[in-house]
């Protein structure tokens, strides 16, 4: 097995990397610009920007490569929504073009996707729910994994997640945990939304989940995430219990009150029943992954 995995250099990438390497797997990682996670060896990192076909065809004619992990997305829902042609350009041309070497070269290939590409009206969804993005970093995503789905070819799978969040070396993108690991014991208020429902997802358990995928060659959607749906204002207050904080610093909102470029599904949360049964998914709570973030 050898594997590609595209943006190695953000949270999911580098866990992706650390879980290959524990287990002697040959990968070559590849994010636009230098390697950022000091426990990726140069020796199996490249730049590759995946909107350059040439740099794309360079990296896979170099290589031979029997899957790809692809992560690498513009994934800010609001910069997205302000830049449109950006977004598509990585989120789902850049997938169609990877998606189209892997043909080519008859590789199995796992694309990372979201809970964006639903609406919300629904919550807990299951891989055959129907997607109905309300957002261009929605969009985007639902039309790359259209391109794998009205494929005749059918060695893919798609892994839907939501809110990873953990901790990685320079990583450009905050998450709420984290982000509320920082603030809490330094006294600083935060205002959380009550009304939009999310299953926040450790990002070792996502790794492990992709890598289940790959390890056992499967197909199809899967559907890996936290295994509670809470609003943000409850994991807030989880957060503030496990870090034994005042709660009045956690200010209760509604999405109403801001002023948000892209819209949002109102509850999303995932039935994780088959990626339990097919890859032995079995995610932690919040409060069992808190202490890999506990800066004290």
């Amino acid at each position: 097995m050898k594997v590609l995995i595209t943006g190695s250099n953000g949270l999911l990438g580098q866990k992706l990397v650390a879980l290959l390497s524990k287990n002697r797997i040959s990968f070559t990682a590849a994010s636009l610009g230098e390697n950022r996670n000091p426990e990726c060896p140069e020796e199996h990192y490249v730049s590759m920007d995946i909107t350059n076909s040439r740099a794309v065809d360079e990296t896979l004619t170099r290589h031979e490569f029997t899957h790809i992990l692809h992560t690498a997305a513009m994934t800010h829902v609001d910069a997205c929504e302000m830049n449109p042609e950006e977004c598509y350009a990585i989120n789902h041309w850049a997938t169609k073009n990877l998606f189209d070497r892997a043909v080519k070269n008859n590789l199995h290939f796992t694309f990372l996707s979201t809970d964006f590409v639903f609406d919300g009206e629904q919550g807990n969804y299951s891989e055959g729910d129907v997607p109905n993005p309300l957002s261009v970093y929605g969009k985007s995503k639902w039309l790359a994994e259209q391109e794998l789905l009205n494929a005749s070819y059918t060695n893919w799978a798609i892994a839907r997640t939501i809110i990873v969040y953990g901790e990685g070396y320079k990583i450009n993108k905050s998450n709420i945990i984290s982000w509320l690991m920082e603030e809490l014991p330094k006294g600083n208020p935060v205002s959380l939304l009550t009304d939009h429902y999310r299953a926040p997802t450790w990002a070792e358990d996502l790794a492990e989940g992709c890598f289940q995928i790959i390890n056992r060659n499967k197909t199809g959607i899967f559907h890996l995430s936290g295994p509670e749906t809470l609003s943000i204002y409850e994991i807030g207050l989880r957060v503030a219990n496990f870090l034994n904080v005042d709660k009045e610093l956690i200010h209760p909102i509604l999405s109403t009150t801001l002023n948000q470029k892209a819209p949002r599904p109102s509850k999303t949360g995932f039935n994780l029943q088959k990626a339990k049964s097919t890859l032995g998914f079995i995610p932690h709570s919040i409060e069992a992954t808190l202490n890999s973030l506990n800066r004290g």
